[in-house]
């Protein structure tokens, strides 16, 4: 599943295509993806010009003119692209591996008043589309409960800290639990761990003192945490199984895995030790034994 820079990767590089211009038609092929669209979809789009494209964890957030948000995930295996100027393909985002092309897993297709034909397309349906009120956005169930931004200013040791204190949880299921930061999964965890030579076992409560304020850790994994995110942006994230950018081009921070997915190879930070992989919560985990303590 995507994470926080391949859909800000995508959110990228749907911006040009969708901001400032207007729903000229929409197609909803089916009535669902994961979830039923609403009955009122096509309606409440067509018509009304995209105000501003942004992202709340793995959420792209359309704003819309009526005042109405069109809240999108990708899911496992969604994707978008953008023809403009009758046939040009742009792909927004880096973030892919090869992705679906068939026409029956275009589901959703958005006709935009600039020329653009933005098309949404996810073979295991496991992305959504919802329309929400602005004003009633913060009730959202699906982001109400959602931990602050990573990247944003006020995301830093001292709210890291605060937010594990007392934790019995390992560090690594703490950076997994969205309630505690948005936006990060098992790829960026591991390697955010492993550059701040923090051990994913080790107990979140041990990166704050006993009054809850954050130690040499928290700022260590703050940091490393911001570097690898923007790292990952930068390179367009990180092509696996489904990720593309908008424009169909691969994403390249999978290239600069330190540890991720490099079971078995001498540790990059110079130690005498290994990658080792073990299974966390039913998921893989990769660091290496010798230096992350």
């Amino acid at each position: 599943m995507p994470e926080l820079p391949e859909v800000e990767t995508v959110r990228r590089g749907l911006a040009p295509a969708m901001e400032g211009a207007r729903f000229k038609k929409v197609e909803a092929r089916r009535k669902d993806l994961r979830w039923p669209l609403p009955k009122d979809f096509v309606a409440r789009l067509e018509g009304k010009t995209v105000e501003g494209l942004g992202r709340r964890a793995k959420y792209l957030v359309v704003d819309l003119s009526s005042g109405d948000v069109l809240l999108m995930h990708l899911g496992m295996s969604g994707s978008f692209r953008v023809v403009k100027d009758h046939g040009k393909e742009l792909q927004p985002g880096s973030y892919h591996h090869e992705k679906g092309k068939l026409e029956k897993h275009d589901h959703v297709v958005f006709h935009m008043s600039n020329g653009s034909l933005v098309t949404f397309n996810d073979p295991r349906r496991f992305g959504m589309m919802k329309i929400v009120p602005r004003a009633k956005f913060d009730e959202e169930k699906l982001l109400k409960d959602i931990g602050p931004e990573p990247l944003g200013n006020a995301f830093d040791a001292a709210m890291l800290a605060q937010a594990c204190a007392g934790k019995n949880t390992s560090l690594k299921s703490a950076l997994l639990d969205q309630r505690v930061v948005a936006g990060i999964g098992n790829i960026y965890a591991c390697e955010a761990l492993f550059r701040a030579r923090l051990s994913p076992e080790r107990k979140a409560s041990t990166i704050a003192d006993h009054n809850g304020k954050p130690n040499e850790r928290a700022v260590a994994l703050v940091d490393a945490i911001k570097k690898v995110l923007n790292d990952a942006i930068a390179a367009g994230g990180s092509s696996l199984r489904d990720h593309r950018r908008a424009d169909g081009s691969l994403g390249d921070f999978q290239h600069n895995f330190l540890v991720y997915d490099r079971e078995g190879r001498p540790c990059p930070g110079g130690c005498k030790g290994k990658v080792k992989r073990f299974t966390q919560n039913g998921r893989s985990t990769f660091w290496c034994p010798s230096c992350q303590k």
